[in-house]
């Protein structure tokens, strides 16, 4: 889904619980620095105007590498 399209219209409105990071195709495939990447971009987007709680929408799959993991908690950390 775009996270900006959904922000623009629903953000105002809504609270997004989740959307933190792809846990589909980037978590298990992109390699650290693109799940950094990822996070800050999906951060940026929908922290705008309070509203956002950083979660993944869906479960984190046991293929997902943990290394991959931790680039996503930590850059989280350091963004909310």
């Amino acid at each position: 889904m775009d996270a900006a399209g959904l922000k623009r219209d629903f953000g105002k409105d809504s609270t997004f619980w989740g959307g933190g990071c792809d846990t589909q195709r980037v978590l298990p495939f992109g390699t650290p620095e693109e799940i950094r990447e990822h996070v800050k971009r999906q951060v940026e987007i929908l922290r705008v105007g309070g509203g956002f709680v950083f979660e993944q929408v869906h479960n984190i799959l046991a293929d997902v590498p943990p290394e991959n993991i931790v680039a996503m908690l930590d850059t989280a950390r350091r963004l909310v």
